[in-house]
Parts: C-alpha cells; structure tokens; sequence
C-alpha cells in the first residue's frame, strides 16, 4: 500500500507559488482587499503564465517601468511581460510581503517586498526587488519594479538631469524595440 499525505491549504498555495501560478487570478469570491485582487495576477505577471484576463488589472492609460523599460498603456505592459517567456526559461516571484496604504477613498498605494527568480541560458538569477503598484478605483494606473530595491533613474532622481533624459529615452527605446518584437501588445495564441 502506497502512503498518502493530504496536502494542507498552505502546502498548496506554496505549491502553487513554487509553479508560478495563482488560480486564484480567475476565481470568483470578492477580495478583501486591493491587494488581494491583484496579487495573484501580479504573481501570474513575474511568472510568464500571463492570461489576457491578468492584464485587465491595469486602467487603459497605465504604466510600467523597471530599470530596462517603460511602458504605457496596457498593449506595452503586455509586451513587457509576454516578453519573459521568450528571455528567461522560467521566472517567479519566490517570496514576498504586502504593505498596502490608502492615499484617498478610492487610491492605494501597493508595496511587494520581493524576491525573484529567473532561469537565463541555464545560470540561476535571485533577484530583490520592491514593486509599487498605484491604483485609482481598483486598477493599476502605475507600476514599478525598482531591482535591489533602488529608486529608478530618471530626470528627477539623478545628479545631471540630462543623463536621466538619456536614461528615460533608452527606456523607451528599449520598451518600442520590446513592443514590435511581440507583435505589439498582440495575445500569444493558445
């Protein structure tokens, strides 16, 4: 006789986050908080397993910039994360903590204390970082992912203002290139 072990709901969510994937993105029950609506589409994001349905979390005019990219309006923010797969042959968040903060009836402010784990032509990277999610009425309208927990370059975070222009164009650069890329915002299909 085989030995058999049930699985507790916390085995199971580790089990799902270890896989990368949240079926809680697609159930039905009402969220208790922001956060978690979010999350489970957020961990869906960072562990290319990304559905149509896990971008509508994002207002049509949201954005999404990290070191390497920025982009604006969901077409761009699916390029970005459709582009995971493509680069890295697996990716998830590993573990996390969840502060959320209410700016103003309707406004949160997110933080996910993070690490990350990517697989890229087979060398392991781990990886801190802090995203920011900002929401107005339950949507995502900007979301950061500042790597090592460092504040993004830009024209108003650094020294010379010109070389964060410089860095805010190659962003973009990077983010355009990224969009033709993968078809433009484009569904992989199924």
């Amino acid at each position: 006789m085989g030995k058999y072990t049930q699985e507790s709901d916390e085995d199971s969510v580790k089990n799902e986050l270890k896989e990368g994937y949240c079926k809680e993105a697609c159930d039905e029950k009402p969220p208790k908080s922001v956060s978690d609506y979010l999350l489970p589409h957020i961990l869906n994001l960072y562990a290319s397993r990304a559905t149509p349905q896990d971008f509508e979390i994002y207002a049509p005019h949201a954005t999404f910039v990290d070191p390497l990219m920025c982009a604006q309006g969901v077409k761009q923010i699916k390029s970005s994360f459709y582009s995971l797969a493509k680069v890295f042959s697996e990716s998830r968040i590993v573990e996390y903590s969840i502060e959320e903060n209410v700016i103003s009836p309707g406004k949160t402010e997110i933080l996910i204390d993070n690490k990350q784990y990517y697989k890229f032509l087979g060398k392991d990277i781990n990886m801190i970082s802090l995203i920011t999610l900002r929401t107005e009425d339950g949507k995502i309208v900007r979301h950061e992912d500042w790597w090592d927990k460092k504040p993004l370059s830009n024209r108003e975070t650094v020294k010379v203002p010109l070389v964060g222009r410089v860095v805010e164009v190659a962003k973009r650069a990077s983010m355009f290139a990224t969009h033709a890329l993968m078809r433009f915002g484009k569904d992989p299909s199924l």
